[in-house]
């Protein structure tokens, strides 16, 4: 390592997380449900589910490098998935949900994503893609 240097560590995302979690745990974090509720949590809750999540992955098989996508709305659960995807060493693949089906489509199988995660707002429109999507 070079002297003088501002950074001690590679700069990660899961870095961010870590540094969230050292100094400010209890701090909150509010987002709105697109069910309708408003969610609360802190750094700290987000910490500790996002190391659920990558922990859940290994479980089902997801290598370094494989690609993981979303089909979600900003919310705490997809915080999770960028801190635990990314922290494990796989690719977060996030899909816009506003594109049209066959986009959605093209794009998930040209990533070759792996795992599909999405809100049940998406059960509608991946009822009918998903015989089409090849490698999820």
């Amino acid at each position: 390592m070079l002297k003088g240097l501002m950074q001690d560590r590679p700069l990660l995302i899961s870095s961010l997380i870590e540094h969230a979690n050292s100094f400010h745990p209890r701090a909150e974090i509010v987002s709105r449900m697109v069910e309708g509720p408003i969610h609360r949590c802190t750094y700290g809750d987000i910490s500790r589910r996002s190391k659920q999540a990558a922990k859940a992955l290994l479980v089902l098989g997801v290598d370094p490098g494989d690609r993981i996508a979303t089909l979600a709305w900003n919310n705490h659960r997809h915080m999770e998935l960028y801190f635990g995807v990314s922290g494990m060493g796989a690719v977060l693949h996030t899909i816009n949900p506003r594109l049209f089906p066959d986009q959605i489509q093209y794009i998930a199988n040209h990533a070759e994503d792996k795992i599909l995660f999405f809100d049940s707002t998406f059960v509608p429109l991946l009822e009918k893609i998903a015989p089409s999507l090849k490698s999820v």
